[in-house]
């Protein structure tokens, strides 16, 4: 095997040794945290036994064929991550409503946050762009600049736009609109742009932080779709400059309004589901919590010396440079001695979500081949036991959606060889329920978070549009998780013959999908769920509405993709207000100015 070295920065001592007997911020007792960790694994693992067991009973009630063998190791393979996000959302939602100081026992940092002092430190705020529309990412950087501005503290801040852009048309309209911006920027605003895009994003950081990152403690690395206010920036440096040890201060993003259908939707049920879920995850996971890459705060000394990434060695997909950066960047922070926490309290933290089915595929799909580089990362040196998970369960959830499918064709094989006679289906249908009620879990615990909040619903326009909305997302979830499952297992087989996906320019505003651009893309998806729902009709026609949850989405995929890009459908939803966020009925105040303290 190829030995993989880390880049020469990321080597040497950064800090001094701290107490083992609590967690290196001193935020919370280490063993305390590992008591959790023991807790939910246990959780986890007994409730996989139990369902495993189950499924063993209602396919091997008359001996093991072939295709109860292929269920029962899907199953093995898809449901621990599915039994993990059902965890997680329970465990979120218990802290929120049921448990005592439930967000002070998961995020003691917090209450730093509070406080109204100026800050001691600078901080760059660092946009990253390829191949997109410049006036349009600009003007949301425009907007932070001037709450802070706003706020008194704008002063502390520089701001950096890191191009990594080649067209050269868009270079062009890139700098100009960066000149037309300049004032209201700042006056330590700059603008640089590579020749090459070396090492995709993390490169393009990189490279900043070697130009200029000594000047600097912190830097928030934002997306051209990313936007935050100026009083969410502060609350995270205060925090970070109260807690030395803290690396990486991950907030909750959350999507902004949206003008196309696919985004609008999809974006309602994260904003509902992500709160407790999150709370849930970093309850346990603690200092070694998540790092999405954007509208996060680093602490640039250890992230310079400490997080540099690997060069893979070997060509086609999955060698070379990392495509997924931030989960190990995170990874090495939490070596390095510092920790990583996210914030799981909505803020002013926002970004934009895909406009269509095609560009989040694509979006997913360049996250995919990332995670598959993480197999030769694993047996990294110096990897926290909870960081080592969590990068070995950022590639095994991607093999989620494959088990799926194929635990679902062997059902259909089973079918039509009419070998389901000694199944026991007063047991069998009871069984469905719930694991499919354990697969809707997080998204249900949004909808009771929201509920259970004062104002929850009101802030989503009342009962009533709120029930619309959470009926509208679930239906529009379970339309979309077969189209996007079937997608990653061709993408995955793909990979083993070196297909694989670049890293361009994302497609950010809402546009139409003509029938011949969906057609095209998803021709794969109608086929196989029309002959599985063929081979079903033929050989046990009841079974269809059991089959219905993954076979509606494969057999509507085409015209799925062409309504939630039409913009009818969009403008419906923005009049009636279907799936509306709480900023489409009360959008945020602009900051009152201040003097600095």
């Amino acid at each position: 095997m190829n030995k993989i070295l880390l880049h020469p920065e990321a080597v040497g001592p950064v800090a001094a040794p701290v107490d083992s007997e609590r967690t290196p911020a001193g935020l919370q007792s280490a063993r305390a945290l590992t008591r959790r960790r023991v807790f939910v694994a246990a959780l986890n693992l007994v409730t996989l036994g139990l369902l495993a067991l189950a499924l063993s009973r209602i396919f091997g009630a008359g001996g093991w064929s072939a295709a109860d063998i292929v269920i029962f190791v899907s199953f093995l393979f898809g449901a621990p991550w599915t039994i993990m996000g059902f965890w997680n959302a329970m465990i979120g939602l218990w802290l929120l409503h049921g448990a005592r100081r439930g967000l002070a026992a998961t995020s003691p940092f917090l209450a730093a946050g509070e406080s109204a002092t100026a800050p001691r430190t600078r901080t760059a705020i660092a946009m990253a762009l390829r191949n997109e529309d410049a006036e349009r990412a600009l003007d949301k950087l425009v907007k932070t600049k001037r709450s802070l501005d706003a706020a008194g503290f704008g002063g502390g801040f520089d701001i950096f736009v890191l191009s990594d852009t080649d067209d050269p048309v868009l270079a062009a309209a890139e700098e100009a609109a960066f000149e037309r911006r300049r004032a209201a920027l700042g006056p330590g605003a700059r603008y640089r742009r590579r020749a090459r895009n070396t090492g995709f994003k993390a490169g393009n950081l990189r490279d900043f932080l070697r130009r200029w990152g000594r000047g600097y403690e912190f830097f928030l690395p934002l997306d051209s779709d990313s936007r935050m206010s100026g009083a969410a920036i502060l609350r995270m440096v205060r925090i970070m400059e109260a807690h030395p040890r803290l690396g990486i201060l991950q907030s909750l993003v959350v999507g902004a309004p949206a003008t196309s259908a696919f985004a609008r939707i999809f974006q309602f049920g994260m904003r509902a589901g992500m709160r407790s879920f999150t709370m849930g995850a970093a309850w346990w996971h603690g200092d070694c919590g998540p790092y999405w890459g954007h509208n996060a705060l680093v602490r640039v000394a250890p992230f310079r010396a400490k997080c540099a990434l690997p060069a893979l060695p070997g060509a086609g997909p999955l060698g070379g440079h990392i495509l997924s950066h931030d989960q190990i960047e995170a990874a090495l922070m939490r070596r390095a001695g510092f920790e990583v926490r996210v914030m799981p309290v909505e803020t002013e933290s926002y970004e934009d979500n895909p406009p269509t089915l095609f560009d989040f595929t694509q979006r997913d799909l360049r996250w995919c081949q990332g995670n598959m580089q993480y197999w030769r990362l694993l047996g990294l040196k110096g990897l926290k036991p909870m960081s080592r998970f969590q990068v070995f369960a950022a590639i095994m959830m991607y093999f989620g959606g494959p088990a799926w499918m194929l635990m679902t064709a062997a059902a259909v094989a089973k079918i039509n060889e009419r070998d389901y006679a000694d199944i026991d289906f007063a047991f069998a249908i009871p069984m469905f329920l719930v694991m499919f009620g354990v697969s809707l879990f997080p998204k249900i615990a949004g909808w009771i978070d929201i509920a259970l909040r004062t104002g929850g619903a009101a802030a989503y326009g009342g009962r009533g549009r709120f029930i619309a909305g959470a009926v509208t997302e679930t239906l529009f979830s379970m339309l979309l998780a077969p189209i996007v499952a079937f997608r990653v297992t061709i993408f995955l087989g793909g990979l083993a013959f070196g297909r694989r996906v670049g890293w361009s320019g994302q497609q950010r505003d809402a546009r139409r999908l003509s029938w011949t651009t969906a057609i095209r893309g998803l021709w794969p998806q109608t086929l196989f769920g029309g002959g599985l729902a063929g081979i079903i009709a033929l050989g046990a026609p009841s079974a269809l509405t059991w089959a219905a949850p993954v076979l509606a989405g494969l057999c509507l995929a085409i015209p799925f993709a062409v309504l939630t890009s039409h913009p009818a459908l969009a403008r419906f939803a923005t009049r009636v207000r279907l799936c509306a966020i709480p900023e489409e009925y009360a959008p945020a105040p602009a900051p009152v100015a201040r003097a600095a303290a």
